[in-house]
């Protein structure tokens, strides 16, 4: 009876001979793919259908480089985010600043000349702080006696006048804005020339026109500048607008409201006018016209007796 090995054990040709044969095949392949170029459109054909095996072999390391790509990917961009934000906020409260020299670098400009167009000296100020009396509409400047500042020189802006120093310390002076209920201004209408006094009337932005008949030239929208009589605030300096113009039959005089035009609310330095107020000096006292109109006798008192006051020469006695 003849044995024969079981099929797994069975051995054909040697290794050895195997890889020579299919080195040769291997050579000989690349021969021909080098010489005759016949090859390409097999290895395309092979590659593409290959392709999606290659993807498929190469899905789980895809994944997990995805995976720790995006949990690094998230990390960088919250750093990044938070290190954004304080920038932000930096270049924030820079900003503000920079806006606030720019405006302020303006205002100092507009000031400057407004200051070389004004016939008398000025002084730059600014405002420190509102006065503590909430009922009164005043402010405290950085500019006092020892900056040449009196009581009574006018302070403006670059529009038009603020106020009026009252109170003057050797550091620092207090002004009393228009629009408190105690300031007045002589003002004249600009289109007819109409004087009056603008009173205020401690609200912030209104003044008024009291006293002014109800047929009076002036209508909304006229401009109101200091008329100068005064002797306080130069002349041709811009007080305030006609803002509202109320003249009812029955009343004897028109109630106008008007808006100043200096920005207190607005700016943060002023200009005080170093020129001191000049008022004119009143007028002697009128003697009484019973004593003027007595019969020509005047009484001494040293003697008690009555002397006559001659006649003028020329005329009868």
């Amino acid at each position: 009876m003849e044995y024969s090995p079981p099929p797994l054990f069975k051995q054909g040709a040697s290794a050895r001979a195997k890889v020579v044969f299919f080195s040769l095949i291997a050579i000989a392949l690349l021969v021909v793919d080098s010489h005759v170029k016949s090859l390409a459109l097999i290895r395309q054909a092979i590659g593409t259908t290959l392709y999606p095996l290659q993807m498929a072999a190469l899905m789980p390391r895809d994944a997990a480089l995805g995976v720790a790509g995006y949990f690094s990917s998230l990390s960088s961009v919250e750093r990044e985010n938070k290190k954004l934000r304080l920038e932000q906020a930096a270049n924030a409260q820079t900003l503000q600043r920079a806006q606030q020299l720019f405006s302020e670098n303006a205002q100092l400009r507009k000031l400057l000349g407004t200051s070389e167009q004004l016939p008398v000296p000025s002084v730059m100020s600014e405002i420190l702080y509102d006065a503590r009396d909430v009922f009164t509409r005043k402010i405290v400047l950085d500019r006092g006696s020892r900056h040449g500042i009196v009581a009574g020189q006018p302070v403006i802006d670059d529009v038009g006048v603020v106020g009026q120093i009252t109170r003057v310390f050797p550091f620092t002076s207090e002004a009393t804005l228009l629009t408190d209920k105690d300031q007045a201004i002589p003002v004249q209408v600009v289109r007819s020339g109409l004087r009056s006094v603008a009173y205020g009337r401690g609200q912030s932005g209104v003044l008024d026109l009291k006293f002014m008949a109800a047929n009076a030239d002036i209508q909304k929208g006229d401009k109101l500048v200091t008329s100068g009589i005064d002797g306080v605030y130069p002349a041709g300096l811009a007080v305030a607008t006609v803002v509202q113009v109320e003249s009812k039959s029955n009343d004897a005089f028109a109630r106008i409201v008007c808006q100043p035009s200096a920005g207190i609310d607005r700016n943060k330095q002023l200009l005080i006018l170093l020129a001191e107020p000049k008022t004119a000096p009143r007028p002697p006292p009128e003697e009484p016209k019973d004593k003027k109109e007595r019969g020509g006798k005047t009484h001494l008192r040293d003697t008690g007796k009555d002397t006559a006051v001659p006649a003028a020469p020329g005329k009868p006695r």
